[in-house]
């Protein structure tokens, strides 16, 4: 999907660090983990059918942006292929690729937002112990 940046972040500087761990891990949860310890949580029916309607109205989008960006993204890849590469089109079809990425990451980051929310204090606390857990082992 991202062969291009790919290369772009080999030819920097910062290649040779390690990629920083995800720092919202710890702070977000994915829709997997809640289902899976949904009976440990006690969620309540109101709360499983929170989490089904999100569930249910994010995959379509999702699909919808993934579409989006691999169409984008062999636009982008057709212009590179030419054997003289004219740098005003490719940087403005970068630009939409970018554009795509970045529509599908706040897409994601509201959706996870929004599972979380539909958690109590209570319930987020014990659900990072379940999955520190799960970690350990």
């Amino acid at each position: 999907m991202k062969p291009i940046l790919l290369t772009l972040l080999l030819f920097s500087p910062l290649a040779a660090q390690q990629p920083p761990e995800d720092p919202l891990r710890d702070v977000l949860f994915p829709p997997e983990a809640v289902m899976q310890h949904q009976q440990a949580l006690g969620l309540s029916d109101e709360q499983k059918n929170n989490l089904k309607i999100e569930i249910r109205q994010a995959q379509p989008k999702f699909t919808e942006l993934q579409w989006t960006l691999q169409d984008e993204m062999e636009r982008l890849l057709s212009l590179l292929k030419q054997s003289k590469i004219d740098e005003k089109p490719v940087a403005s079809q970068l630009d939409k690729v970018l554009a795509a990425e970045r529509e599908i990451k706040r897409t994601q980051l509201m959706f996870l937002i929004r599972i979380k929310n539909n958690l109590t204090p209570a319930q987020q606390t014990q659900l990072r112990e379940l999955l520190e857990k799960s970690k350990a082992r």
